[in-house]
Formats: structure tokens, C-alpha cells, sequence
């Protein structure tokens, strides 16, 4: 599978980025804070550590090993599969993702995790160049990508909400048939 998310977006100077923006999101690790549209998000400390890592990492394969060593440092027991899949869940939650059809964070099966949307470090700022088209017309994709996949869900439930209706439709039928023959 082709990953969509593109290097992570480096600031000017070499210190390490504390902001990242992705989507509707804005992951602020100084802070420790998790916003959405500028409204803080809350996420428990562990899924926020794993949501760190992953965003960071962007575009790359974060195995369960390194997830291991990140999260549970030597000397930790606990149920190591559990605590992921607790942590992978909580975070696919507060990004409203999901696991079928990822926008943020894709499963790799047996191996690890991966964010694949695209991040942008520090304050939010236009681009200009050849660099910076293409970074826009990353971010158009991703984000018209991520707008049919929102999409498409609601014409699932909007079908299943159908399908529904036909069928209390259909058994109020054979019921008022059956009630009609007797």
C-alpha cells in the first residue's frame, strides 16, 4: 500500500519541533496538549505518548518493538499486546478514525503503526515555490481523499438507516396481512 503522507514539513533551525499540524489537528508536546479547531482534545497520557511517536514519525513504520522500548521502558510489566491495541483505539477515537479505512493511522499487520496523513511542523505558514505546490497539492490530495472516505461512511449509514426502515416496513406489512387474515 502507497503511503499518502509526505516527510514531515522541517523547520528552518535544528531544534526539534514541539508543534504539529495535521487535518483539523494541532499536536502541541510542550503543552501536551491535543487540539481540534483550537479545542483541546483529551487523550489519556499513554495513547498521547503513542500519538507523539507516530506524529514525529510521519510517513514511517513505527514497529512494536520501538513502541515497546518508547511507551514501557525496562522494567515495566505489563500485557504489551493489549496496552497498544488500548492505546491504538483510544487514539483512531479522539481523531474520529478507523481502522478499515485510516486517515491518521494505518495498521501494518504483525510489524507496527503508521501516520499517514500529512504533517506540518511549527506555526501554520504559506509555502511558495515548486516546494511548496507540491506540498499544497499533497495536502489538496489528502484532503479530498479524506473528505470522500467521511463521505462515503455517511452513504453507509445512510443506506444501513434505509435498509432499516424497509424492514420495519416489510414486517409491518406481514404483520397488518397476518392481522387481516385472522
Amino acid at each position: 500500500m502507497v503511503s499518502l503522507a509526505p516527510p514531515i514539513d522541517r523547520m528552518e533551525n535544528s531544534a526539534p519541533a514541539n508543534r504539529f499540524h495535521f487535518g483539523e489537528f494541532e499536536l502541541d508536546t510542550s503543552a501536551g496538549e491535543l487540539r481540534r479547531n483550537g479545542d483541546r482534545l483529551r487523550i489519556q497520557p499513554q495513547p498521547y505518548r503513542l500519538l507523539t511517536l507516530l506524529v514525529r514519525r510521519a510517513g514511517e513504520l513505527v514497529t512494536r518493538d520501538e513502541i515497546r522500548q518508547e511507551l514501557w521502558k525496562d522494567g515495566t510489566f505489563v500485557d504489551f499486546e493489549q496496552s497498544v491495541n488500548f492505546c491504538v483505539s483510544q487514539i483512531r477515537e479522539v481523531l474520529k478514525d478507523s481502522a478499515d479505512r485510516p486517515l491518521y493511522v494505518q495498521t501494518v499487520p504483525k510489524r507496527g503503526y503508521r501516520f499517514i496523513a500529512p504533517v506540518e511542523t511549527g506555526e501554520p505558514r504559506k509555502k511558495s515555490g515548486s516546494d511548496g505546490t507540491t506540498v499544497r497539492l499533497q495536502k489538496a490530495l489528502w484532503t479530498n481523499i479524506a473528505e470522500l472516505r467521511l463521505a462515503e461512511e455517511r452513504r453507509r449509514r445512510q443506506l444501513r438507516l434505509l435498509g432499516f426502515a424497509a424492514l420495519v416496513i416489510v414486517f409491518a406489512v406481514v404483520v397488518a396481512l397476518f392481522a387481516y387474515r385472522t
